[in-house]
């Protein structure tokens, strides 16, 4: 019997970003985000500042690397409280 390499799994993970107006972000693109602490918490960038994620605790935090990941925009929508981007990552 033949073994198979070990591989590593992934599950991708969705996050929602808050964006200002429209226009900035279309379906499809894969944008760096970069992490920030607070005090008890973490935040996320989209991209150039295109969007910014709600604080998360730190058993919610994202896995990056040095602060750092890439996610691909799944959706952008537009709600009376403003525009929407969610996100997608592959989470370990």
């Amino acid at each position: 019997m033949e073994l198979l390499p070990a591989r590593k799994i992934f599950k991708m993970r969705q996050m929602e970003f808050k964006m200002e107006r429209t226009g900035l972000l279309e379906v499809g693109e894969v944008l760096p985000v970069t992490e920030y602490a607070l005090s008890n918490s973490y935040y996320y960038v989209l991209g150039k500042s295109y969007a910014m994620s709600a604080n998360y605790t730190t058993l919610e935090r994202l896995k990056t690397v040095n602060g750092k990941t890439e996610a691909k925009v799944i959706d952008v929508k537009e709600t009376p409280k403003g525009f929407y981007v969610t996100a997608e990552f592959e989470d370990s």
